[in-house]
């Protein structure tokens, strides 16, 4: 004989447990003293020896004996007062095992929903009663024998926590009596939780006598109940409308949290879905879907497929062809023209599947779509928005082209590219349009890029499976490191081949044992640093500029000025603010403050370019390539964190010296990090070790390890990508992965423009993201020529004095030197830019202003370009004419 233990407290306080049968147990009696104790069939958790279980569970596999009357006299007789003591405890549970005699019942059960196959635990039950009855005992006994876990809580506080812990998916709540607690707001507590969601909640009620009129079930339903039950004690009542409940409302409700895998799914495909009702309304597009068309998926949810606009290059009968086919239940798959929301038409490869539903009707149809690989297509996939952007301007503005020469072997002149040529800067629209010419006509191609643009002019005409399988090896080519450009012979300008000598080479190294080591220590603390106000209370000079740094033209030298010069701080608060920074890493303000500044103080002041200042500068210029409408749609919350501390961190602890110098001088960085990107290794490796060693100023220390290692691995990423020597790798790359894919084989007419529209599936590989956050940390370290002209000069003279401070300490060392024509007394500065621009900015800018559109900053760069050059043919040096310097 077996049935449920009971729980006793002796006069003196002291808990301890009695299995009913006592005869056959092996422990009778059992003292708990205070702590976590376990027992014969009892788990129990008490702060003192005298507490009381305000929520009781049990796990009983026995069938209730045959009249369930002596066996609840039996389970009430010995438990009963400590069951109306625990009213007053709360904060423990007593949880109790019987015999497994019944263990089949509260196995788990699979559920079948479609082709997947699922297995449900047993079902929880959660009774909340006040007081101890017959109907409690119903219920307690209906989930014994139906094998269900059930929980009895006492107080509304302990059931709330009770759910709470382990998300019952039946609750039955005493609707009987207010005068102990009121059951409908336990149910609308319960409800508020995100667990409710899922779970079915009944209500007891009063029996009402044959005179007396049926209540209505509305008030109940509004409060969150599901059902209700009139007060039935009998055991085999409650069996039933629980086991009911069981196989309807619980099992439906499960099969329903297992559709959530299935939408994961879809979210997550790559291919563009589309569900719609046997009515052709939309009822569900993925986000590849969304990026394919242009449209945001509430602007389709609930339309039918004739409002939106259709392309006129279908055949006038393939709408009525494709619905008598698929009205008939059939699988139709074909090409088809779609309008996307710009009005472009592109055509895609379409598999539509009828979905049979309720009555073996059809009930929904499902659309997979993918794009169809033409030139044609890539036409109108990818066809610019000017006409909306510049109204009325084409027809006003004269076009110009952006005269500079030739920067490499072979390369094609701007004047190939345009009818028309001026001194004078080209307008936007001309100048964009150059942009878009130049990504099909750049001479920097290595093999792998030849390769690439055979395969996509044999997919023109190929078959749908070979397109399809040139595809596939079209990624598998853009993910490997074959991106190396073959230069030709450089110009003979000597500022391009010091350039490129000084920034894309380790330089020669010298054997002399000459050691160059860096004159200012690491600084590994802080706390000698005043704290900076928060951003909500700086000082109003500072808070006024701060006002306009969403702007391209804000002015850095004046934030340097008026923070003396400790503008990374009050810019980086400001910023990462913006983005949420503190949320998504889950830390303090006051810890973001004393990382920045911890940050901003290994940044040497000394150095006239490489300092917090241009830290900064490149970190405004992250943010504001990060609010672009491409740049955003196509990363993460976690890429823009990782690319706003990258641009922070990218030159900390920077000597002013190139990366071939510390080769020369073999200096212990070279030596610790091989000669191999030394400078951008130990920006990162610095950056880490600061932000851990002191929990004040670590970031990261609230992050999970998972999340902490992407996000290490994506800043470190972006802080190597700052150095030269994969330059012309790195743009390659996004000019064949990103800028091609998007646009046509062949430029448009100038009445057409070229604004590309960013519809790949960029959110849906890695490599894609990973090749954009290079990118336009990149465009952000050299985005000086693209500032202002009086930012852009300002720079220029900064960092020739840095290169001019580095050939002087060349040549006291005996060091070879890098750069000879930064010299200062020979050095011409405007051709330093010129040279800088033509091999280094404009390629790379007109890539990332394709993908990102850019305007105000090719525009500057346009200006800032003939300003050099006038500077240049007067045969001026410095970065102004004399007379310019004398006022």
């Amino acid at each position: 004989m077996g049935c449920a233990p009971s729980i006793h407290v002796s006069q003196s306080g002291v808990i301890y447990c009695r299995d009913s049968d006592e005869s056959n147990s092996s422990h009778q009696t059992t003292t708990i003293s205070q702590g976590t104790t376990t027992l014969h069939g009892l788990f129990i958790k008490t702060d003192a020896a005298d507490s009381i279980p305000s929520v009781l569970a049990y796990q009983s596999r026995q069938q209730p004996p045959p009249s369930a009357g002596p066996r609840r006299k039996e389970r009430r007789e010995p438990g009963a007062s400590a069951r109306a003591r625990a009213t007053r405890c709360c904060g423990v549970e007593a949880e109790t095992q019987t015999s497994n005699a019944s263990v089949k019942q509260g196995s788990a059960t699979e559920v079948q929903i479609g082709p997947m196959r699922l297995t449900q635990d047993p079902i929880q039950v959660l009774l909340i009663f006040a007081k101890e009855d017959s109907q409690s005992d119903g219920f307690w006994w209906a989930c014994d024998r139906a094998g269900y876990r059930c929980n009895i809580a006492r107080t509304p506080e302990s059931a709330l926590e009770c759910f709470l812990d382990k998300h019952q998916e039946i609750i039955v709540i005493d609707h009987r009596n207010s005068r102990y607690f009121d059951a409908e707001d336990i149910c609308r507590s319960i409800r508020a939780t995100k667990p409710s969601e899922h779970t079915m909640i009944l209500a007891v009620v009063p029996r009402t006598s044959a005179d007396e009129e049926e209540t209505s079930v509305l008030p109940l339903l509004n409060a969150g109940f599901d059902r209700q039950f009139k007060e039935n004690s009998s055991i085999t009542a409650c069996y039933n409308e629980l086991v009911q409940i069981e196989h309807g409302e619980v099992r439906s409700q499960f099969k329903l949290r297992a559709c959530n895998a299935v939408f994961t799914a879809l979210d997550h495909c790559q291919e563009a879905i589309e569900i719609t009702s046997e009515d052709h309304v939309i009822q569900y597009v993925n986000p590849a879907f969304e990026r394919m068309m242009g449209y945001h998926k509430g602007e389709l949810i609930g339309k039918e497929l004739t409002e939106l606009p259709k392309s006129d290059k279908n055949c006038a009968d393939l709408i009525d062809n494709i619905n008598t086919f698929i009205k008939k239940g059939k699988e139709w798959q074909g090409v088809y023209y779609a309008r996307r929301k710009t009005g472009d038409s592109i055509q895609q490869h379409v598999k539509i599947t009828p979905v049979i539903g309720q009555g073996g009707k059809i009930r929904h149809f499902v659309s997979l779509k993918r794009l169809h690989c033409t030139k044609e297509n890539n036409k109108q996939l990818y066809k610019s928005h000017r006409d909306e952007k510049y109204t009325g301007d084409n027809s006003q503005s004269e076009s110009h082209s952006f005269k500079c020469k030739n920067r490499r072997k072979d390369s094609i002149d701007v004047k190939s590219i345009t009818s028309q040529s001026s001194d004078a800067a080209p307008s936007l629209p001309t100048r964009r349009y150059s942009s878009m010419a130049r990504i099909h006509s750049m001479t920097i191609e290595a093999p792998i890029t030849k390769v690439i643009n055979i395969i996509n002019a044999a997919q023109e005409n190929s078959p749908i499976t070979v397109a399809e399988a040139l595809d596939r090896v079209l990624e598998i080519l853009r993910t490997t490191e074959l991106y190396s450009p073959q230069l030709g012979t450089k110009d003979e300008d000597p500022h391009t081949s010091d350039l490129v000598g000084g920034l894309m080479t380790d330089g020669l190294r010298r054997l002399s044992g000459n050691e160059y080591v860096f004159s200012k220590n690491v600084n590994l603390s802080h706390s000698h640093l005043s704290v900076p106000n928060t951003i909500n209370d700086v000082p109003p000079c500072i808070a006024q500029l701060l006002d306009n740094e969403e702007s391209w033209d804000f002015n850095i030298f004046e934030l340097e000025a008026v923070t003396n010069k400790r503008p990374l701080v009050y810019l980086g608060l400001k910023i990462f603010a913006r983005f949420g920074v503190s949320e998504f890493l889950n830390c303090s303000e006051a810890t973001l403050r004393a990382w920045l500044q911890m940050i901003e103080a290994n940044y040497h002041s000394s150095n006239s370019y490489h300092n917090s200042t241009h830290a900064a500068d490149v970190l405004h210029a992250t943010a504001f390539f990060l609010r672009k409408e491409r740049v955003k749609g196509s990363l993460d919350h976690l890429d823009e964190v990782a690319a706003l501390i990258a641009a922070t961190i990218h030159d900390v602890d920077h000597p002013g010296r190139t990366n071939s110098f510390l080769c020369n001088a073999g200096s212990e960085l070279a030596v610790l990090y091989n000669d191999t990107a030394v400078l951008e290794s130990h920006h990162t490796a610095l950056a880490f070790q600061l932000t851990i060693k002191d929990s004040k100023c670590n970031i990261f220390k609230n992050i999970d390890r998972n999340r902490y290692r992407t996000l290490r691995q994506a800043i470190i990423d972006m802080v190597l990508a700052t150095e030269m020597t994969k330059h012309f790798e790195h743009v390659n790359k996004f000019v064949n992965s990103i800028n091609k894919p998007m646009a046509s084989e062949e430029t448009s007419s100038h009445s057409e423009g070229s604004d590309c529209e960013c519809t790949a599936n960029i959110k849906n590989f890695p490599d894609n993201q990973t090749l954009i956050k290079r990118m336009m940390i990149k465009c952000a370290d050299v985005a000086n020529p693209c500032r202002p002209l009086e930012l852009c000069i300002e720079w220029a003279g900064r960092i020739s004095e840095e290169y001019f401070a580095q050939t002087d300490e060349e040549k006291r060392q005996g060091l070879p030197v890098v750069m000879p024509v930064f010299d200062r007394n020979t050095c011409s500065i405007p051709k330093s830019q010129i040279s800088f621009i033509d091999y280094f900015i404009t390629d790379m800018f007109d890539a990332w202003d394709a993908f990102a559109h850019l305007p105000v900053l090719m525009q500057h760069l346009a200006n800032n370009y003939k300003h050099w050059k006038t500077l240049d043919e007067l045969k001026c040096k410095s970065v102004r004419l004399p007379s310019e310097n004398n006022n």
